[in-house]
């Protein structure tokens, strides 16, 4: 375990980085970190965050699926916050002067309209608790150099989150079969991948289901409002200005995205 001093050293470089759209050398190469080092250097640069006039309005889960998991060289999910900073209302996402090296990842998010606070939530639970689904795109980012994380390094940069794009249609839970939900992309009008809803631990209820027990640990729960990612069902693809990317699940509708 490394200690406050060291904790608070770590968020404050990544704030400054979040803050100047640059990178910084690998954490894990730097210091011995530990999983839960990680995540208290996550929840502080949350509170520089907020701090800052930023408003969490959901969580988001990373690395759930084993595609992303092999692309990043990570071996197990992590998660992340969101804010209302990070929530492009709207179709255009702008890269410059806002994002590093981003990556666009099609994902089912929840929409909860109770909480759910963890150890013992179940997939019952989860479905319980949710209001609507819909399709989004997430846009991850690291402020990690050259995306050469690990998985302390992802964790502690907020579970590489940058912006997220939610979809218009808003769909019951009960009413689909969520782990066989099919996901496509298209970018540039070319379709690059395809997934499904069981590519998220079996089932995007299962991953919630994990984030809100893993999170119970931290005394942080999921509630009533929040937006909830839970998880890429295709490999993460990188995104250049000039861009755009489509996602369509079955049932759910399509999202766009633009990078100017």
């Amino acid at each position: 375990m490394i200690d406050d001093t060291a904790v608070a050293a770590y968020a404050d470089e990544l704030h400054r980085a979040l803050r100047g759209i640059r990178t910084v050398p690998p954490l894990r190469h730097r210091a011995d970190l530990a999983i839960d080092d990680a995540y208290r250097i996550s929840l502080a640069l949350l509170a520089r965050r907020e701090a800052d006039g930023e408003r969490v309005v959901g969580k988001k889960i990373g690395a759930t699926s084993k595609a992303v998991q092999d692309m990043l060289g990570v071996d197990r999910p992590d998660f992340g916050f969101l804010t209302d900073a990070m929530h492009v209302d709207g179709t255009a996402v702008a890269i410059a002067g806002h994002l590093v090296a981003p990556r666009a990842e099609a994902e089912i998010a929840f929409i909860l309209n109770r909480d759910l606070a963890g150890p013992g939530v179940t997939d019952a639970d989860v479905l319980a608790a949710t209001e609507a689904v819909c399709v989004c795109f997430e846009i991850v980012d690291s402020r990690i150099a050259g995306w050469d994380i690990g998985i302390v390094d992802t964790i502690a940069d907020n579970a590489s989150c940058g912006v997220f794009v939610l979809g218009e249609r808003r769909v019951d839970p009960r009413t689909l079969d969520l782990p066989n939900l099919r996901c496509e992309v298209v970018k540039n009008g070319h379709k690059i991948s395809e997934g499904f809803g069981s590519a998220v631990q079996g089932s995007p209820l299962t991953a919630v289901a994990w984030l809100a027990n893993t999170l119970g640990a931290y005394a942080v729960p999921l509630k009533a409002g929040e937006i909830i990612l839970s998880g890429s069902l295709v490999p993460l693809a990188p995104a250049a200005a000039g861009d755009e990317f489509t996602a369509t699940i079955n049932a759910l509708g399509s999202v766009s995205v633009r990078f100017v």
